[in-house]
């Protein structure tokens, strides 16, 4: 018998290999708090006619709430200490953590708390809610996606836009976008 054929017997025997299913939101219901050793929160701010300004902070902590009986009464949580931002330039590093921006000789914490969660798939979901930086409040919206579930943790990718002018960091504007495009992978476990 050709190697092809016993590796397709094998192959239905046994069956494929097995793929990380992606449970919808409801599956997934819990109590899970943020592993932020095993998660990113990057932005980007773009520049005219240059490469922009990229980075990450590297401290945060938060709490999602999903319940099993009504997806939009989730609740999220985060907490973003600016202190923690980097580039990879510490010269940049300074200017953002400088009073011009994130202040963070005052201001030690930026926090986002979920208002209202929208469903929009079986995965997906639109999470609005009130984002305090610099002593100010407005609300925005972050698009989330499941990416992951394995028991008692899953993973959460999400984007969203945030004007950075309404929380007094427009510093630079027009040459620097007043758009700060964030992308964030969030592992997040259950408590």
């Amino acid at each position: 018998m050709p190697t092809r054929i016993i590796a397709l017997v094998i192959f239905l025997l046994l069956g494929a290999p097995s793929r990380a299913q992606v449970p919808s939101l409801s599956e997934a219901a819990g109590r899970y708090s943020l592993v932020a050793d095993h998660s990113s929160l990057a932005f980007t701010v773009s520049a005219v006619g240059g490469p922009g300004i990229e980075g990450r902070f590297m401290r945060f902590d938060g709490n999602i709430d999903i319940p099993m009986d009504d997806m939009e009464r989730a609740r999220v949580m985060i907490t973003i200490y600016p202190e923690s931002v980097t580039t990879g330039q510490e010269r940049i590093d300074n200017f953002l953590k400088s009073d011009a921006v994130f202040d963070t000789a005052n201001e030690k914490a930026i926090t986002f708390v979920s208002t209202h969660v929208t469903r929009t798939g079986e995965d997906t979901a639109v999470i609005e809610g009130n984002l305090t930086a610099r002593g100010r409040t407005f609300g925005e919206t972050f698009n989330v996606q499941l990416a992951e579930f394995r028991g008692t943790e899953i993973r959460l990718h999400v984007e969203g836009q945030v004007y950075r002018s309404r929380y007094g960091m427009d510093v630079g504007t027009p040459l620097y976008s007043n758009v700060v495009d964030f992308d964030m992978d969030l592992a997040v476990v259950r408590r």
